[in-house]
């Protein structure tokens, strides 16, 4: 028996350590290497609905170059294979990995609208997605609307989704709602298989030479594990649907706190962008000598023992806790 052996979204992975979305899993060349070392699943970059708008209309411009010219000068026109759009190129690289790797290959897809949203899964079903993950981020920004509008506009998106789907979905959630635990349970209902908790959102920064808004990245550090430890926590045996851990797991350590709070997987990028693909392999190693360490047989009988249902001390994470935080500090 594979003490390691997790379950995800339906499939059986010979381990809960899952590459998350990431340039690593966007080119099939370290996503081979991924597998190599022993990754348990990928998950795509998302696809956006931007992208392939974007794409869709730099095509159609490109086509009209020369169109003011006579018939005859048909070389003007490019060939269509130069000029796939980006719902192209992201199928292509779906259907290579699906074929070329023996793990599950999750699509991510993040869209604007209803119809964005359902159109392009059913484009990854096709493609041959083990499961899709949606990405759902979208700044409201507008005053008027109310917590209550957006929640329901998400779940509504989500059962969308889910009703034109026949493989397994997940939803990538970010932390700041109002009361998120009602919030999981909900988009549970509606048809989530899997929540990723949390989707870490990046913030526009300032150039103060040319006073513009800046892209900028940061990877991600250990303590920021701690969020969705919390709740996922929280939420083990309370849902109906599979929990994975994402943001700031960055080795074995990180993994099992993740299992021992409830997530069926713990996903990493960070890390692996640091170390490159084969960082997998010390993971896996360093998670089976814990294992043995401490004396379980495997992943399934550490999985939930600290979570807040059936840990001795449940106020630990709630309000008790941070009064106790405060006063640690010497």
């Amino acid at each position: 028996m594979n003490p390691l052996q997790s379950t995800w979204l339906g499939h059986e992975l010979r381990s809960p350590i899952v590459a998350s979305a990431s340039p690593l899993t966007g080119k099939l060349d370290t996503l081979l290497r991924l597998e190599d070392a022993g990754v348990a699943a990928v998950v795509l970059p998302s696809l956006f609905e931007e992208q392939v708008v974007h794409d869709a209309v730099d095509l159609h411009a490109t086509l009209e170059i020369g169109a003011e010219v006579f018939g005859e000068a048909t070389g003007y026109f490019p060939e269509l294979d130069d000029y796939n759009t980006g719902a192209d190129r992201y199928l292509t690289l779906l259907e290579s990995a699906r074929t070329r790797l023996g793990i599950p290959v999750i699509a991510s897809l993040n869209a604007t609208t209803s119809g964005g949203w359902v159109s392009f899964a059913h484009l990854l079903e096709q493609a041959g997605a083990a499961a899709l993950e949606l990405n759902v981020y979208a700044p409201v920004l507008d005053p008027d609307r109310t917590a209550a509008e957006v929640e329901d506009a998400e779940v509504e998106l989500v059962g969308d989704v889910a009703a034109a789907l026949s493989i397994p979905l997940a939803v990538k959630l970010g932390p700041w709602y109002t009361s998120f635990g009602h919030l999981a349970r909900r988009v549970a209902a509606a048809g989530a298989d899997g929540l990723v908790l949390f989707n870490r959102f990046y913030q526009p920064d300032l150039d103060l030479e040319t006073l513009e808004v800046a892209p900028r990245i940061d990877l991600s550090a250990a303590w920021e594990l701690r969020l969705p430890l919390r709740w996922v926590a929280s939420l083990y045996g309370r849902i109906d649907a599979g929990l994975a851990v994402t943001s700031g797991v960055h080795d074995a350590d990180g993994v099992a706190k993740a299992l021992l709070v409830g997530a069926d997987v713990a996903m990493t990028t960070s890390a692996l962008l640091r170390h490159g693909p084969e960082h997998v392999a010390v993971i896996e190693a360093q998670l089976r000598r814990w294992l043995e360490g401490h004396e379980y047989e495997s992943v399934d009988q550490l999985r939930g023992s600290v979570s807040q249902l059936h840990t001795p001390d449940p106020e630990a994470f709630e309000r008790a806790q941070y009064l106790r935080t405060l006063a640690s500090w010497h």
